[in-house]
């Protein structure tokens, strides 16, 4: 399929039915980030993207900048990242949450420069990144939603 941009890849992405998603929850250490990019490579490849292509890559970056920030700024109490992949109506959708209590304001645009560039990835796919407060209780989590390109 093409995406309009020269790219090729998720075959069939149209015609899936159901929502493909890939869970991982890793330790706040540095070596994190990279067991993550590699787990959230490999989920997008079984999802159909063509490794390589631009969103794949915009993707991978944005699971390695917001672990990064989770193990660089998530307080005390916050030992674990949970992170997931989701490919749902049209959308690949990146979500990275900690127990951290401290929210996150977005209201006034991303303040720190790894949130920025995780934003102007997402706007470049008509995405958008969001946080939300953790679904178990204490924490948030941010989502970070791509457009596929030809997808609506």
């Amino acid at each position: 399929m093409s995406w309009g941009d020269g790219e090729q890849g998720w075959a069939g992405v149209r015609a899936l039915p159901h929502v493909q998603r890939h869970a991982i929850s890793v330790p706040l250490v540095p070596a994190s980030v990279r067991a993550v990019r590699i787990s959230a490579a490999e989920a997008i490849a079984s999802f159909g993207a063509a490794p390589g292509s631009a969103l794949v890559d915009a993707a991978l970056l944005v699971v390695s900048e917001l672990v990064s920030n989770a193990v660089r700024h998530a307080g005390e109490g916050s030992t674990t990242a949970d992170v997931t992949v989701t490919l749902v109506a049209g959308q690949l959708v990146i979500g990275v949450g900690d127990q951290d209590p401290r929210m996150i304001d977005l209201a006034g645009g991303p303040s720190g420069g790894g949130l920025r560039t995780v934003a102007e990835l997402a706007s470049a796919y008509d995405g958008d990144v969001s946080v939300e407060p953790a679904a178990k209780g204490r924490g948030k989590t941010i989502l970070v939603r791509f457009r596929l390109p030809g997808q609506g």
